[in-house]
């Protein structure tokens, strides 16, 4: 008879497995709490919105989409100019809102904004409103969560809309120069540089043609220092022209 110590397991190897488990579970865990990647929608004025771009939807003809937060949104106010003279001719196509942040554009493109058009290019900037924090005081998300956000909708974006071309942008600056702010989004920024496939997906960031030389975000630009005037919509398109023409050939 064998005795015990001949089959025993040495204690080093043996807490192995449990540390494993817990490591992968926690991984989950941070997944599954991350709010930035969960399809959310908003109150019941935002539905109708959405309802809007739905049945905007249904009508086809879009050639560029449009996709994204107020930024975004602001092109049919201070950007309404310039938008009727580069856009509205090439059947594009604002489904932005204001206030929305990954979650919400993912919410959106689950429940029929989506369905029926085939854009040649989509162009795609969200995150900001990831940023910063809630009414609680609480971070809205960290900065792993918000790319781990953008990237889900770029992800859904090439499953639902196989044939179109995504232009990413992005997140403009915002904030004073050397705000704790401007570090996080070059740092989300430098991440979501990553997603540029060289097929499907072309990264670009307009960041510095809003600066000065210094840093600065002049007033003159984005008068809160957030989103962009007149001036700042006409800046964005003719930064933007030349590559979404090559898109679109």
């Amino acid at each position: 008879m064998q005795s015990g110590n001949s089959y025993a397991v040495p204690m080093k190897e043996f807490s192995v497995l449990p540390l494993i488990v817990s490591l992968a579970l926690s991984a989950l865990t941070v997944s599954a709490e991350n709010t930035a990647i969960q399809p959310a929608p908003r109150d019941a004025k935002w539905v109708e919105r959405h309802e809007g771009f739905v049945a905007e939807a249904k009508e086809g003809g879009v050639e560029i989409l449009f996709l994204g937060d107020s930024i975004t949104d602001g092109w049919r106010s201070r950007g309404k100019a310039v938008w009727e003279k580069q856009y509205a001719p090439r059947h594009a196509a604002n489904f932005g809102i204001g206030g929305d942040r990954t979650q919400h554009v993912l919410w959106r493109m689950e429940h029929g904004e989506l369905d029926g058009i085939k854009p040649k290019v989509v162009v795609l900037m969200i995150g900001t409103n990831n940023t910063g924090k809630d009414q609680d005081g609480k971070p809205r998300n960290t900065t792993p969560e918000i790319i781990e956000g953008v990237t889900a909708v770029v992800k859904g974006l090439q499953m639902k809309l196989p044939q179109s071309e995504i232009l990413l942008l992005a997140v403009f600056p915002r904030g004073e120069k050397g705000a704790p702010i401007r570090d996080q989004l070059e740092e989300i920024n430098t991440a979501l540089a990553k997603l540029d496939d060289g097929k499907r997906v072309k990264f670009l960031d307009l960041g510095s043609k809003f600066l000065e030389p210094d840093g600065t975000l002049p007033k003159d630009t984005m008068p809160d220092l957030l989103h962009p005037n007149e001036k700042g919509y006409r800046i964005w398109a003719d930064a933007m022209e030349n590559t979404l023409a090559d898109l679109l050939k």
